[in-house]
């Protein structure tokens, strides 16, 4: 029997964890629905007015925030979906959630309160950020300037926090939970970026700048202010080390080991994107 028989709505469904949630949900014949502005129904943060077409007969949704859960007014834009989701008659809502950072333990408790019942997918670093986000670029360069030290963090494989969210979403006995998903291991950013090199084949190097020099550089670069003081407290904040140990959320889910960095970095190198001449 499993939790949701129901429609699944997938916000970000076409983002980093998203999109991965979509195609398994997909490939076990799930009733899914993506949540993005270029769907139809369209959703977006930005405009409630989509909330209740996308909620429409919807039993259970994956709530992933745009652009994260850590900026100012994430809690308020949470409080109100949940109160539009408790209004389209949702029955389940599974949050993404990041580890250590204060404004995403406020949303949790506002979905927590909600009166739906919730599970919180509380994830570390996605391995997925050196290949899909914004340190490709540095990659490619063979460079990567961050404003974080000797500090270790278990980077998690979004495949690992897609097959629990799935699992979740499906499956019972998950109500209540939080589950914090992190990786085997603890590695520094230069340590990660090490092992992209080796799986690469190339010379990647790692330098540790301080926090304005990085902000003065985004700017020089053109970055938008919010997005600047967003970067510089995820680096010089929830990288403080805090977060430097391993849980175990990707084994009570679902049974196994998660993914090691490793893997990912020698997956990741196999299909050329971290070689400029190929991913150009």
């Amino acid at each position: 029997m499993t939790e949701s028989s129901g429609k699944i709505l997938v916000l970000g469904g076409t983002g980093k964890t998203g999109r991965r949630i979509v195609d398994l949900l997909r490939a076990r014949g799930a009733d899914v629905r993506v949540g993005s502005r270029g769907a139809d129904p369209a959703f977006d943060w930005e405009n409630p007015a989509t909330w209740p077409p996308a909620l429409m007969d919807v039993d259970a949704v994956y709530v992933s925030f745009f652009p994260d859960l850590a900026v100012p007014g994430a809690p308020a834009a949470i409080r109100a979906f949940t109160e539009t989701a408790t209004s389209a008659g949702v029955r389940h809502l599974v949050l993404l959630s990041g580890r250590g950072e204060e404004e995403a333990q406020t949303c949790e408790r506002v979905v927590a309160d909600s009166g739906i019942p919730w599970t919180v997918l509380r994830a570390s670093w996605f391995d997925q950020n050196f290949s899909e986000n914004f340190l490709v670029g540095p990659v490619l360069e063979g460079e990567v300037v961050l404003p974080v030290g000797d500090v270790g963090e278990p980077f998690v494989d979004t495949d690992d926090i897609a097959e629990v969210a799935v699992a979740v979403l499906t499956e019972e006995g998950h109500h209540g939970r939080t589950y914090e998903l992190t990786g085997p291991r603890l590695l520094t950013f230069a340590d990660a970026v090490a092992e992209i090199a080796t799986a690469a084949g190339r010379d990647i190097g790692f330098v540790s700048v301080g926090a304005d020099e990085y902000a003065k550089a985004l700017e020089a670069a053109g970055l938008p202010e919010g997005d600047i003081e967003f970067l510089t407290y995820l680096f010089t904040t929830v990288l403080d080390g805090r977060n430097a140990h391993v849980e175990d959320g990707v084994r009570q889910v679902l049974g196994r080991a998660p993914r090691d960095f490793g893997e990912y970095a020698r997956n990741t190198a196999a299909t050329g994107i971290w070689h400029p001449t190929e991913a150009s």
